[in-house]
């Protein structure tokens, strides 16, 4: 897909590689590019650079979702991109003392906005897609989605959610011309990022958000399903599903040292 004269919307486009990715589809050519954020201030600001939109958005809310899409139709013409973006850190224990945690809370919140968020986004754009002849889905995910994260149950099993999501909706509407790509990088250079412990997420080749965004866009392009601003992690994912006691093995050393650092 090629952006330019394409309405398209990202949530959590405040900062981060939401900011990014607004920024450098307004730089392709979209026809407007609109900002959704919990923080409404900081989508105006964005907004306010790119001659773009603003609107406030709880994307763990379908009536936000709902009103987000309705709006940005009635104001501008239908959506051709989705950026289905936003997400939370949050959850992370180093130290691992169980698994299941202690509280239903950080579940049940990045269970929302990580995978109900994209299914609020589907289900009410995927019908309006359909009847126009197509458009498109780009949710940012995380190698976590597709590896893991040492430290963090919650981000993990809830990124898997989002991939498995994701693959669905390209499995049931590939032949309504409907487009999905999923974004995982590992470490971004943003706020969520320097507000986790320090982990196998850190150091393995930090990105910026820029470079993310502009890698997001060569995908869309090219209409890849799995983007990966970090090449290595195609070559984690084959070391995984070649030897999963292996890699289980791996991944629970670094557990052990993330523990001995603590």
């Amino acid at each position: 897909m090629q952006v330019t004269g394409k309405i398209v919307v990202v949530t959590g486009g405040a900062k981060g590689i939401g900011k990014a990715l607004c920024e450098a589809l307004h730089r392709a050519g979209a026809a407007k590019v609109v900002v959704a954020d919990i923080d409404p201030a900081g989508a105006r600001a964005v907004a306010g650079t790119l001659d773009g939109a603003a609107f406030k958005c709880d994307v763990a809310k379908e009536k936000d979702i709902f009103h987000l899409i309705d709006e940005t139709e009635r104001l501008f013409g239908p959506i051709d991109l989705f950026c289905s973006n936003a997400g939370i850190g949050g959850g992370f224990d180093p130290l691992g003392e169980n698994a299941g945690g202690t509280s239903d809370e950080p579940w049940s919140r990045a269970w929302a906005v990580h995978v109900m968020a994209h299914v609020y986004a589907a289900r009410h754009l995927v019908p309006r897609m359909k009847t126009r002849g197509g458009g498109y889905f780009l949710n940012t995910i995380s190698a976590a989605g597709l590896l893991s994260q040492v430290g963090s149950p919650v981000y993990s099993t809830t990124k898997h959610g989002a991939v498995g999501f994701a693959e669905s909706l390209a499995i049931a509407h590939k032949a309504h011309g409907i487009k999905v790509s999923i974004l995982c990088p590992q470490g971004v250079e943003t706020d969520m990022l320097r507000s986790i412990p320090k982990g196998p997420q850190s150091g393995d080749g930090d990105l910026t958000p820029e470079q993310v965004a502009s890698d997001a866009l060569k995908g869309i392009e090219q209409e890849s399903f799995v983007i990966l601003p970090h090449p290595q992690v195609l070559g984690y994912m084959r070391k995984k599903t070649e030897n999963y006691e292996r890699w289980i093995g791996g991944m629970a050393k670094l557990q052990a040292q993330m523990r001995e650092g603590h």
